[in-house]
C-alpha cells in the first residue's frame, strides 16, 4: 500500500536516509527502533507526508488514507471534548446533514430522485456504523480514560497530556488505512496503555508506531524496523525477538567481518610484498581488483547504556514506613481516607490506577513531603530514604551546568567520584558542562537519577521515573533496581517495567487503597475473579486467558500464589541459563565450522587424500553436534 524507493533525506550536512527502500502492506503492524536522533521521527512524517524526501520516491496506493500522532504540540480549543472528538466523523457527519436535509424536502414532495438518494445515504449511512457513532465516541474517550463527566467540558481545560489523548481519540475513530502514530503512551496510564494495546490488535489496517514501551511493542507489532547509519533493516517478530535475532545477527556479522579483514590483510600482504616484481604485475592486479570489489562489512556501533548500581543500604528495621488511618484532601476534594499501609523492608510495591486517582498524594504522604489532613505516617527504624518525584527533572537549576547541579547536592565524601557517577549516566568529557536548561527530556532524567546515588538509602520511592527514557535506560534502570537491597515503592506507567519488579501492587482509586499480593500481570488475574473490569474488560480476558486457575482470595493462598510464582520465575532462570550456554555452544561449533570449510575450499587439501578424510569426517562431526544443540535449543525455546 505504501513503498519508499530510494528515498534519501539530510539534515544540513547529516544524511539521516541513505537511498532507503522499504514497503508496508495493508496490514501489517510495525515497530521503529533505534538510538535516539535515528529517524524515526522523521520516517513518521515522510510516510505521513509532513516532510519531503531529498531523493528517490514515496509511492502510496490510491486511496490510502493517512493518519499521523506527532509526540506532542496539539491543542484543541473552542468546542467540548465530546464536540471536539465527534468532528473526526466527518464523512459520517456530512451524510447525516444530507440525510437531515433530504427529510425536510420530502415532507413537501415525493421526487423519485430524491426518494432514491435518501435510500442510498441511508444504507451507506447504516453501513459505515452512523447509527452508533456517538456510542463509538464515547467507548474510545472511555477507553483512554475520559470520564462522563469530561465530555461536555471545554478542550482548553485539558492539560498536554489529556490534549494528545484527544487527537489519539479523533485518529482512531477516522480509521485511517495507515496509522502512523509517535510515542502513543507517552501520556496513557496503564489501564489506557491496555485498551489501546488490544484496539490496535484488532485494527484492520495498517499500524505504524514508535514507543518506549517494550510491553506495548510485544503486544502490538508483528515486525521491528530498526534505523542504524541511515538504514533500515527488518526483523520479523516483536521486541522481544528483535532483541535476540540483533544479537545473533551482529554476532555473525563481527564472525564474517573477523574472517573479511584476515582476507583482505593477506591480499594486502601480496600485493605489497610482490607490487614490484614483473613476473607477478598480473597476479597483482588481479588482487588489487578482488579489493576493490570487496563489499565491506560494517559493523552497528555499541549501544552507550546507562551502567549504575545503587550504594548498598544501611540496615533498617522490619517495618520501613507506616500510614495509619492517613487521609488527604485539597479544598473540597477529599483524594484519600483512612488509608492503613504497612511498607515492609525488602518490597517492591507498585501504585496504580488511572491517572487522577491519587498515586503521587500517596507517594508525597509517604515521602512525608506532605503531612496527612487526618491520621500519621510513621518512618521505621533507621529510615534513610531518597525520593524521586513526577517533577524531578523540572526541580534541576536550569543556571548550573551538569556537573555543578550534581555537586550541589553531594557530600563531601562522593566529590570524587561525581564525574564516574556522570560517566555512568552517560554525561562524559564536554558533557558534564552542558547547561541544564539545555538537556532534553531524558537527559534531565537521568542527572536526575544521578542524584539519587549520592547518599545511600534503604527507602526508594519512586514517582514515574522511567519517564523520557528510552529503552535501553529503562532496561538498565531496572536492572539496577532488581539489584538493589533496600525497598522500593514506585509509580510507572511502563507495564514491562512494573511486572519485572513489583513484587505487591497497590490499587489506588476512591479514596483508597487495595493490596494485592505479586506483579501487574496477576493484579490482573485477580481484578478478573472478583469481576471487575472496568479499565479493560477486554483486554483483562486476554490477559487471564493462558490460565484457567482459580484465584485464591484468602491471605494465606495469595501468599502460596506469590510463592508459586517465585517457583515459576526460577525455572525461567534456568531455563534462560541453560540456552544461553547451547547458544554459546552453537556459536562456538559455527565457528569451528567456519574454519573447516575454509580448509576445504583449499584446492591443496584434496591432493592429499588422507587429510581430506579427516577433514570431511570432522567437518560431518560438527554438523552433527550443530544439529544436536540446535534441537535442544529449539526443545528448550517452545518449552517456555
Amino acid at each position: 500500500m505504501l513503498q519508499l524507493r530510494g528515498v534519501n533525506k539530510f539534515f544540513a550536512d547529516r544524511r539521516i536516509f541513505d537511498a532507503i527502500d522499504w514497503h508496508v502492506r495493508p496490514t501489517d503492524r510495525i515497530g521503529l527502533c533505534g538510538e535516539n536522533g535515528a529517524g524515526k521521527s522523521t520516517l513518521l512524517k515522510l510516510l505521513a507526508g509532513r516532510v519531503d524526501a531529498d531523493g528517490g520516491q514515496v509511492q502510496s496506493a490510491k486511496g490510502t488514507t493517512f493518519g499521523y500522532l506527532p509526540q506532542d504540540g496539539l491543542e484543541y480549543r473552542g468546542r467540548t471534548l465530546f464536540a471536539e472528538v465527534h468532528s473526526a466523523l466527518e464523512e459520517l457527519l456530512a451524510i447525516q446533514a444530507e440525510l437531515s436535509s433530504l427529510e425536510t424536502v420530502l415532507a413537501g414532495s415525493h421526487e423519485s430522485a430524491d426518494l432514491d438518494r435518501y435510500a442510498e445515504l441511508q444504507t451507506l449511512f447504516e453501513d459505515r456504523g452512523g447509527y452508533s457513532m456517538e456510542a463509538e465516541v464515547g467507548k474510545v474517550l472511555g477507553g483512554l480514560g475520559f470520564a462522563v463527566s469530561d465530555f461536555e467540558r471545554p478542550c482548553e481545560q485539558f492539560s498536554g497530556g489529556w490534549q494528545m489523548r484527544i487527537a489519539l481519540a479523533k485518529l482512531l475513530l477516522q480509521r485511517p488505512n495507515l496509522l502512523l502514530l509517535d510515542e502513543p503512551t507517552n501520556h496513557l496510564d496503564l489501564p489506557a496503555r491496555d485498551w489501546l494495546e488490544d484496539y490496535l490488535c484488532n485494527y484492520p489496517y495498517a499500524v505504524v508506531l514508535v514507543s518506549h514501551d517494550r510491553f506495548f511493542l510485544d503486544q502490538v507489532v508483528g515486525r521491528i524496523v530498526e534505523i542504524w547509519h541511515g538504514k533500515l533493516t527488518e526483523y520479523p517478530g516483536n521486541y522481544s525477538k528483535y532483541l535476540t535475532t540483533r544479537d545473533e545477527r551482529v554476532k555473525a556479522l563481527r564472525a564474517a567481518k573477523s574472517q573479511q579483514d584476515d582476507e583482505i590483510a593477506k591480499t594486502e600482504a601480496f600485493i605489497s610484498r610482490f607490487r614490484y616484481q614483473a613476473n607477478k604485475a598480473a597476479l597483482v592486479q588481479s588482487r588489487i581488483k578482488q579489493l576493490d570489489k570487496v563489499e565491506r562489512i560494517s559493523l552497528p556501533p555499541e549501544r552507550k547504556k546507562i551502567a549504575f548500581s545503587f550504594p548498598a543500604p544501611p540496615k533498617g528495621g522490619r517495618i520501613a514506613l507506616e500510614l495509619k488511618q492517613a487521609g488527604q484532601a485539597y479544598g473540597e476534594l477529599k483524594v484519600l481516607e483512612a488509608v492503613d499501609l504497612i511498607v515492609e523492608q525488602g518490597e517492591r510495591i507498585a501504585l496504580v490506577g488511572p491517572n487522577g486517582a491519587g498515586k503521587s498524594t500517596l507517594m508525597r504522604l509517604l515521602a512525608g513531603v506532605e503531612d496527612p489532613a487526618s491520621g500519621e505516617r510513621i518512618g521505621g527504624h533507621n529510615l534513610a530514604q531518597a525520593y524521586f518525584a513526577q517533577n524531578q527533572a523540572e526541580e534541576l537549576n536550569p543556571t548550573r551546568d551538569v556537573l555543578a547541579e550534581l555537586s550541589a547536592d553531594s557530600p563531601y565524601d562522593m566529590v570524587p567520584k561525581l564525574r564516574n557517577i556522570l560517566g555512568s549516566f552517560l554525561f562524559s568529557g564536554d558533557e558534564v558542562e552542558k547547561l541544564v536548561r539545555v538537556l532534553s527530556g531524558g537527559e534531565r532524567n537521568r542527572l536526575a537519577l544521578a542524584k539519587l546515588l549520592l547518599r545511600p538509602a534503604n527507602l526508594l520511592l519512586l514517582d514515574e521515573p522511567t519517564n523520557h527514557l528510552d529503552l535501553q535506560s529503562k532496561q538498565v534502570l531496572l536492572d539496577a533496581l532488581k539489584g538493589y537491597k533496600g525497598t522500593i515503592v514506585f509509580v510507572s506507567h511502563d507495564r514491562y517495567f512494573v511486572d519485572q519488579l513489583a513484587s505487591r501492587v497497590l490499587e489506588v482509586g476512591g479514596g483508597q487503597v487495595e493490596s494485592y499480593f505479586g506483579n501487574y500481570a496477576d493484579f490482573l488475574r485477580a481484578k478478573q475473579k472478583v469481576g471487575d473490569l472496568s479499565h479493560s474488560s477486554q483486554r483483562v480476558e486476554l490477559l487471564v486467558s493462558e490460565s484457567s486457575a482459580e484465584v485464591p482470595q484468602s491471605k494465606d493462598d495469595r501468599r502460596q500464589t506469590h510463592a508459586d510464582r517465585k517457583q515459576q520465575q526460577r525455572q525461567q532462570q534456568k531455563r534462560e541459563k541453560d540456552l544461553a550456554k547451547f547458544e554459546s555452544d552453537i556459536e562456538k561449533l559455527e565457528f569451528e565450522l567456519v574454519g573447516v570449510e575454509l580448509q576445504m575450499a583449499d584446492p591443496q587439501l584434496y591432493q592429499d587424500q588422507e587429510q581430506w578424510r579427516l577433514v570431511s569426517k570432522s567437518h560431518q562431526q560438527i554438523k552433527e553436534r550443530l544439529e544436536e544443540n540446535y534441537a535442544r535449543w529449539e526443545k528448550l525455546q517452545e518449552s517456555g
